[in-house]
C-alpha cells in the first residue's frame, strides 16, 4: 500500500489539505477517528495512505506535543497575541488567560503590540516583562519592527490570534504579502471588528516555518481548558516562581491568606497587579468549576 507522511494544513468541511512531499493532498479522514472521539486538525502530523493522484486518506495521527480548543490546532511551537493599543483597547484578563494557557501547555508566548502611531502605551512592556511573554512593538512606518519579529517566527508552528479588530491578518500581510489575507475594517459603531479570517490555515514561511491566522475571539472559557486545576495555574504565573514555596500555609492559594509570599510581593511592586488580579479571577474560575464537578458526583451517589 502506497503511503506517505505530512502536515495538514488546512481542513473544510471534513476535508484535510496536507503536506507532504508528493505535493499537497486532498483527504479525507477514517471514520475510527470519528469513534475515537479525535479529530484532525491544522498543524497535525499525520500518515496518508490510498494515494490516489492528489488525494488521500489520513490513516493515523501522529502523538501531539500540545494542542489548543478554540482555535483547533496541534503541535504548537509560539503563540503571538496580538493586541492594540487602541480600538480595541487592549483585554489584559483575556490576554493573560491565554497566555497561561500558553505556559501550561509549554508554548512560547509573544505579544505583538500594534497601532502604537494612534496612542503609545508603555505598560504593556511594564507588566508583561517578568511574564516570559516577549513584547514586539509593531510600527509599519518602522520595517525592522516587523522584521524582528518575523525572524523569531522562523522554523516551527506559530499562532496568531487576538480580539477582532487588532490587525492580525494586516501584520501577516506585512511579514509576508504572498498571504493576502483579507482584512477588515473596525466598526466604530460597534467598537470591534467583523471577523474577517474565515477558517484556520497554515501559511507557509520563506523561513520554513508556519504561522496561522486564527478566527478573532471575544471571550474566553476556561472551561474549555480544563486540564488546568488550581494548584497548577501558579506554575503558569512565572513572576509568581521567586515566591512559591515561601508562604506561611503549605497549599497557600495566593488569593486571602496571611502572610502570602505572592500577595506580599504583589503590595511591594515587584508583581504588576494587573496580572495578580488576572490569576484570582482565573483561580476562582477554576476553583468554582472543580467544584461544581464534585457537586455533580456526590449528587450521583
Amino acid at each position: 500500500m502506497n503511503y506517505t507522511d505530512g502536515l495538514i494544513t488546512k481542513s473544510i468541511g471534513g476535508l484535510y489539505f496536507v503536506e507532504t512531499p508528493l505535493g499537497v493532498l486532498e483527504c479525507k479522514a477514517r471514520g475510527i477517528f470519528r469513534k475515537m472521539n479525535i479529530s484532525p486538525c491544522a498543524g497535525d502530523r499525520v500518515r496518508v495512505e490510498e494515494i490516489s493522484g492528489l488525494t488521500g486518506v489520513i490513516a493515523e495521527i501522529y502523538e501531539r506535543k500540545n494542542s489548543i480548543v478554540r482555535p483547533p490546532l496541534a503541535n504548537l511551537d509560539r503563540l503571538v497575541f496580538v493586541v492594540s493599543t487602541c480600538e480595541p483597547y487592549p483585554n489584559y484578563a483575556l490576554l493573560d488567560k491565554f497566555i497561561a494557557v500558553a505556559e501550561f501547555k509549554d508554548i512560547i508566548s509573544m505579544i505583538a503590540v500594534t497601532k502604537s502611531d494612534l496612542l503609545i502605551n508603555d505598560e504593556i512592556k511594564d507588566i508583561y516583562k517578568d511574564s516570559g511573554a516577549e513584547v514586539f512593538e509593531i510600527s509599519y512606518d518602522e520595517p525592522e519592527t516587523v522584521k524582528s519579529l518575523s525572524e523569531r517566527l522562523a522554523g516551527g508552528i506559530s499562532a496568531f490570534t487576538g480580539n477582532t479588530g487588532v490587525g492580525k491578518s494586516t501584520l501577516l500581510n506585512f511579514i509576508d504579502g504572498r498571504f493576502a489575507v483579507e482584512t477588515g475594517e473596525v466598526s466604530k459603531k460597534l467598537g470591534r471588528g467583523r471577523h474577517t479570517t474565515r477558517s484556520v490555515e497554515l501559511y507557509k514561511l520563506k523561513s520554513g516555518g508556519y504561522i496561522a491566522d486564527t478566527p478573532g475571539f471575544s471571550t474566553f472559557d476556561i472551561k474549555k481548558y480544563g486540564t488546568i486545576n488550581k494548584e497548577q495555574l501558579e506554575a503558569c504565573f512565572r513572576e509568581f516562581e521567586s515566591c512559591l514555596g515561601k508562604c506561611r500555609f503549605q497549599g497557600c492559594s495566593h488569593t486571602k491568606e496571611q502572610e502570602c509570599a505572592v500577595r506580599e510581593a504583589v503590595d511591594g511592586g515587584e508583581i504588576p497587579r494587573r496580572r495578580y488580579n488576572s490569576y484570582v479571577e482565573m483561580y476562582d474560575e477554576v476553583k468554582e468549576l472543580r467544584e461544581w464537578e464534585s457537586n455533580k458526583k456526590r449528587s450521583k451517589l
